[in-house]
């Protein structure tokens, strides 16, 4: 009999135990659990605060190179051309009559140029022109531009039928356009320009090629290449990849790439109904 007290007294220790040790398991899964889900949470408003800056600090910088640009075109084109006008009409007083009328419709062509550069800057004030006709377009009419103030034979092609992006997306594709046309024109002493872009429901993809002096992408990044940094690191952003192909005489080839189908379940995941 006193066997058995022992036995059971030996059990209901054993019980009561397990049934501590099990608790303390489940107190300490569920604490671990929890951090690791605060942690998560942290992480992902981290991650919404660096993608929202991310995205003003590039639209700000659309902004800043399209309001340059339109300074430029105003001071080297159309105010040239309207001083032009007015000394073309200030001069023809004292001219015949048939003089006068040939530099009248002269500066009447001049001024219907002027209305033509002003009606097109107007479309390029701000974001609203990539919001409103999409990236295809957006970079159609920023090659157009540039084909009108640089000296390059200039390609343009559009493969696929063109699918949109999603506004921030096409945003950030279109910043690194920007930059790499910036470097092209500074540094690459090209002539040659091909701009292509690829569209299917799988994949999409930039490829700007030069015909220029080229250059060692490593090298670049090592002197301080900011520039190549800064749009990998955009292009890591919206879950694209970039790859720069290029080397000493033979000119240079950017290519952006990006699955739309994969980028909108990723960014889906962050951003449920895109940033504010």
């Amino acid at each position: 009999m006193l066997q058995e007290d022992k036995d059971v007294i030996i059990f209901i220790i054993a019980g009561t135990a397990i049934l501590l040790l099990l608790g303390i398991f489940i107190i300490s899964f569920l604490f671990f659990y929890q951090k690791k889900q605060n942690s998560y949470i942290k992480e992902k408003n981290q991650l919404k605060n660096n993608f929202r800056q991310e995205l003003l600090k590039t639209q700000l910088e659309v902004h800043e190179h399209t309001l340059n640009h339109v300074s430029h075109e105003i001071h080297d084109n159309i105010g040239q051309v309207l001083a032009f006008i007015k000394l073309n009409l200030g001069s023809i007083k004292d001219l015949p009559q048939a003089e006068k009328q040939v530099r009248i419709d002269e500066s009447r062509d001049l001024v219907s140029h002027v209305i033509t550069d002003l009606r097109d800057l107007s479309k390029s004030l701000s974001y609203e022109t990539l919001v409103t006709k999409g990236l295809a377009e957006t970079i159609r009419m920023e090659i157009n531009r540039i084909n009108r103030a640089a000296n390059f034979s200039l390609e343009f092609n559009i493969t696929g039928q063109v699918l949109p992006l999603s506004q921030q997306r096409e945003l950030v594709v279109f910043r690194i356009f920007q930059e790499c046309m910036q470097n092209i024109i500074k540094h690459s002493e090209a002539n040659q320009l091909k701009i292509t872009l690829q569209y299917s429901t799988e994949l999409f993809n930039l490829i700007i090629e030069d015909d220029g002096i080229g250059f060692c992408p490593d090298d670049a990044i090592e002197q301080g290449g900011a520039g190549l940094e800064n749009m990998k690191s955009r292009a890591k952003l919206i879950d694209a990849t970039i790859s720069i192909t290029s080397s000493s005489g033979k000119g240079c080839t950017i290519k952006v790439s990006l699955n739309p189908s994969q980028m909108q379940v990723s960014f889906d995941g962050l951003y449920p109904s895109g940033p504010d």
